[in-house]
């Protein structure tokens, strides 16, 4: 009897020292690791733990909720996981993931979780914003009005884009995507526009090379740019675009305008995927997960104009995304053709042909159109798309004949040297007065006669004879929003007068 009296005493206290050991372990903020390996950390614990908080893990390090199920959690690692094993424990930070904002990132390359990449030093910077932000209300927004010169003819006359817009930048790879973006960046200089590229999966070679692009046009000083290599783990390129915007919105309710580029979507959506897959979430279509397009829409529901009760802010977005062999009916191209507010596709054959920057016409559209345009611009480009259209109509019939009449001559020759004017180098973004007579001159005519290969000859000479001789002509276009019919036929004279000299190619190299 005394034996089993010891006994069940014996029992009583070991059930007392588990229910102290218990005690003693709070699973609601300290959690223990199951299994880590590639970059993702599964937690028994934590069981108070909110969907998107920064965990600290030993190192230290850090990662963030992505998975929240019944016995444990996915935990995203940043950076490394050699550090982090087996049985280590992690504990809440009770905060969720954050990033500095500020003017102190102007000028810098900082990575995803806005920490400078740069040799620079320290941003010093002790203000912080989510990652993750609720979109502003429809209340909260108003109508896109004001454009966002972008210095490029064929965008500006054709597929204007407004300040608070969002317009995807669609095309095969190596059709001269980023270069858009890069020169609508370098174009903002003295705008009051502050810019920032998001650079998605690149090469450190390439984010070099656009650095430097940057500096040498005196652009980085009111840039940010926030990237997240090819070589970094998926969660880090998973959240560069939602730290970039965070970035941006600070701005934006500041009363400023932004500009983000997000370079590139399609490479964001692949590490999303690995991420998810990782985490052991079923694959949805096409074997990317079920919840894609929220993963984009709630990215870029967050640029808009705001209204002037909330100081009337705005964040442009120009995100990019590469198509397959020019498949724009493909997944991820036509679920971020249902977000944004029109696209910009470039043509691989155009490109191929010489015609740069490459965009289609026909396919490219912007949804807030002649809004987002001056009255001087859309009153000279209203008809260049119909003209343009009739001119690729008309080539494409003269295909199948050798005769042909001379109306139509008349087209294809007035469109071949529409397609010349609109052809523009990268880095040579052109004010807006510079486009608007460009633009007159090609619809005029006058250039007509004048062989294609020496119409940007021609135009250069134009605009040098203006700026010596007649500058009040660009001064009106961009003060006074005028192009009065005065002006028009000083420019005719001045282009005729050019063409009635005779310049051969020897002189038009020395002028030039």
């Amino acid at each position: 009897m005394s034996s089993i009296k010891d006994l069940n005493s014996l029992s009583q206290i070991i059930k007392d020292e588990i229910n102290k050991v218990e005690k003693k372990i709070d699973t609601s903020n300290v959690g223990q690791v199951i299994s880590v390996g590639d970059c993702i950390a599964t937690v028994f614990g934590l069981d108070k733990a909110m969907y998107g908080e920064l965990i600290l893990f030993p190192g230290p390090s850090y990662g963030m909720v992505m998975n929240i199920e019944e016995d444990n959690i996915g935990v995203a690692l940043f950076g490394d996981d050699i550090t982090i094993k087996e049985g280590d424990l992690c504990q809440r930070t009770m905060n969720v993931v954050s990033v500095p904002v500020g003017d102190a990132l102007l000028g810098r390359v900082v990575n995803a979780l806005g920490q400078p990449i740069d040799g620079k030093g320290k941003i010093d910077s002790n203000i912080f914003r989510p990652v993750e932000m609720m979109a502003p209300s429809i209340m909260d927004r108003e109508s896109v009005t004001e454009p966002l010169e972008t210095g490029i003819k064929v965008i500006d006359a054709m597929i204007p884009i407004g300040k608070g817009q969002r317009e995807l930048i669609i095309g095969d790879r190596q059709t001269g995507k980023t270069a858009i973006a890069i020169d609508t960046i370098i174009n903002q200089k003295g705008k009051d526009v502050i810019c920032i590229y998001c650079s998605i999966g690149q090469k450190n070679s390439s984010l070099a090379q656009i650095v430097n692009k940057l500096k040498q046009f005196d652009a980085l000083k009111y840039t940010v740019v926030v990237s997240a290599n090819a070589s970094q783990s998926s969660p880090m390129i998973y959240l560069a675009p939602y730290s970039a915007t965070s970035i941006a919105e600070y701005w934006m309710r500041q009363g400023k305008d932004v500009l983000i580029v997000y370079d590139d979507l399609s490479k964001h959506a692949v590490a999303y995927r690995t991420l998810l897959l990782l985490l052991r979430r079923s694959p949805g279509r096409e074997a990317y997960p079920g919840d894609i397009f929220y993963l984009h829409s709630r990215l870029l529901e967050r640029s808009c104009k705001l209204n002037d009760e909330l100081k009337g802010g705005s964040i442009t977005a120009l995100p990019i995304v590469e198509t397959q062999a020019g498949d724009i009916s493909a997944y991820i191209p036509t679920n971020i053709i249902s977000i944004t507010d029109g696209q910009l596709f470039l043509n691989t054959d155009m490109f191929n042909a010489g015609q740069r920057p490459a965009i289609d016409s026909s396919l490219s559209v912007s949804r807030v159109g002649s809004a987002a345009q001056t009255k001087i611009m859309k009153k000279e480009s209203k008809n260049l798309r119909m003209q343009l259209a009739n001119y690729h109509e008309m080539l494409d019939f003269s295909r199948f004949g050798s005769d042909l009449d001379k109306t139509t001559q008349k087209i294809l020759t007035h469109g071949a040297i529409l397609l010349e004017v609109l052809k523009q180098k990268q880095y040579m973004p052109l004010s807006m007065a510079q486009e608007i007579i460009d633009i007159f001159v090609a619809q005029s005519g006058e250039l007509d006669s004048i062989d294609p290969l020496k119409v940007h000859s021609f135009l250069k000479l134009l605009s040098i004879y203006i700026n010596a001789h007649c500058p009040e002509i660009y001064e009106n276009i961009s003060n006074k929003k005028v192009f009065s019919d005065e002006d028009k036929s000083k420019v005719i004279n001045i282009l005729n007068n050019i063409k009635v000299a005779k310049i051969t190619d020897d002189l038009t190299d020395e002028v030039l």
